[in-house]
């Protein structure tokens, strides 16, 4: 469970920062091996760097590397934190007397760290090709011609589909919960719920009582449930859609 919490936890992540990766990216390959002043800077800063991405690769090169980045983040941080909270949770961590022994934790810490990062190196490097990528105007670094799936391919609707689920459970896990309790609850002779007032007070129930990890109970399940429904919904979506285009022109 804390592998797939914590996997799932940096996916999420991952969503909103990916961007900045491209952009860190391409700032780092700009002027590989040059001396300052005798090449052409493409990306000013940070700032810079988003407008022109946006501007000459489209908005969407911002996002680009987000399958292998969301998998890296999955796999890396899913064993990491996994890998430590299950000897954290098998007292591996506490000595005899039930003491924190921080030589133990530091050793977890960074055998977890290392089982992350060899794991996920290669799909790193694909990340990088990917967001390395651009238009031969603001082009740095050797230029890689991955190309996953070919332009309409169906297995681009099922990736998609995939990365929206896990955005989808992490968004609704928590109302899902509440719900599930909502209708569980037991009621009064007028059918008033006796231990929730409302949605709210059931969110900030179980927040108070068990904490936040308490509103993403059942997550997992959630996921190979709403994920395959939100993952089929799509791409038959995209599919109707493409044969409608096809026989409609």
């Amino acid at each position: 469970m804390d592998f797939l919490m914590s996997g799932l936890a940096a996916c999420g992540a991952c969503l909103f920062t990916n961007p900045l990766e491209v952009v860190k990216t391409r700032m780092q390959l700009q002027g590989e091996l040059r001396a300052p002043g005798t090449y052409q800077r493409h990306y000013r800063n940070v700032f810079h760097a988003f407008i022109t991405i946006g501007k000459v690769d489209g908005p969407a090169a911002l996002q680009k590397g987000l399958a292998p980045a969301l998998l890296y983040q999955f796999l890396m941080n899913g064993i990491r934190l996994g890998t430590y909270g299950l000897a954290e949770a098998g007292g591996y961590l506490h000595t005899a007397e039930g003491a924190l022994s921080r030589p133990r934790s530091a050793a977890a810490g960074a055998l977890a760290g290392v089982m992350g990062a060899y794991l996920g190196s290669p799909i790193y490097m694909v990340k990088t090709h990917l967001q390395a990528q651009a238009a031969s105007e603001i082009a740095v670094g050797h230029q890689y011609k991955h190309q996953i799936f070919p332009p309409q391919s169906w297995k681009v609707a099922l990736v998609a589909a995939m990365v929206s689920g896990i955005a989808v459970v992490l968004a609704m896990t928590p109302f899902d919960v509440v719900s599930t309790r909502l209708y569980n609850q037991p009621t009064d002779a007028r059918g008033k719920g006796l231990m929730y007032r409302g949605i709210l007070d059931a969110l900030l129930q179980t927040a108070r009582t068990e904490g936040v990890f308490g509103m993403y109970k059942g997550i997992g399940a959630s996921y190979f449930r709403l994920g395959p429904h939100t993952i089929l919904s799509l791409f038959f979506w995209d599919q109707l859609r493409t044969l409608y285009n096809t026989y409609t022109k």
